[in-house]
C-alpha cells in the first residue's frame, strides 16, 4: 500500500473509531435517558453525585460554552476538518503523536458536526462534578489537543538536547 494512502488510512481509522463511539453513545443516551434526566449504573452508584450520565443538548462549543452559536460552530467544524485533511499529508511521516492528535481532533469535529447537521444541536451526556456536561467528541478533541501539546513539547525538548549535544564536541576538548 502506498505510504500516503497508509497515512490517511491511520487518520481515518482513528477518526472513525472516535466518531463511531461518539455517535453510538449519543444514540444510546437519546434512547434510554429522558431529556434532562440522569442515570448511573448500580455497580458505580458510589460515584453519584460526582459522576453520572445525563441527557442534555448544547447549541454552542465544547463543554457548553458560547450557547446558540450552532451555525458558527457548524462552519468552524467544516474549516477545521478541511484544515486537518489538507495539513495531514504535509506532516513528517514519523510524527506519530501529531498524527494521533489530528485523528482524534478530526473524529471529535466530525462527531459533533453530525449532531449539528442532523439535529441542530449536540447531545452531551457525561457529567463529572461541577465540570460542564460533555460527550465523546468533546473528549476526543480535548485529548487530541493535549497529545498535540505534549508532542510539540517533547519534540522541542529533543531538538534542544540535540543542539546542546552538537555544541559539546568531545573531539575538540582536551
Amino acid at each position: 500500500m502506498n505510504s500516503r494512502v497508509n497515512d490517511f488510512y491511520i487518520l481515518f481509522v482513528v477518526a472513525g473509531v472516535s466518531v463511531a463511539l461518539d455517535q453510538w453513545t449519543k444514540w444510546w443516551v437519546r434512547e434510554n435517558i429522558a431529556f434532562g434526566g440522569q442515570w448511573l449504573p448500580e455497580w458505580i452508584a458510589w460515584l453519584y453525585p460526582y459522576a453520572r450520565f445525563v441527557h442534555w443538548y448544547n447549541s454552542g462549543a465544547a463543554f457548553g460554552m458560547f450557547q446558540n452559536g450552532n451555525l458558527v460552530f457548524t462552519i468552524l467544524a467544516f474549516i477545521v476538518i478541511g484544515a486537518i485533511v489538507y495539513y495531514y499529508p504535509r506532516m513528517e511521516e514519523n510524527d506519530r503523536t501529531l498524527r494521533l492528535a489530528m485523528g482524534l481532533q478530526l473524529g471529535g469535529a466530525v462527531g459533533n458536526l453530525i449532531d449539528r447537521l442532523m439535529m441542530g444541536k449536540v447531545t452531551d451526556f457525561i457529567s463529572i462534578g461541577a465540570f460542564p456536561v460533555f460527550n465523546i467528541a468533546d473528549a476526543s478533541i480535548s485529548v487530541g489537543v493535549a497529545i498535540l501539546l505534549l508532542g510539540v513539547w517533547l519534540k522541542e525538548r529533543e531538538e534542544k538536547l540535540k543542539a546542546a549535544m552538537a555544541v559539546v564536541d568531545p573531539a575538540k576538548e582536551g
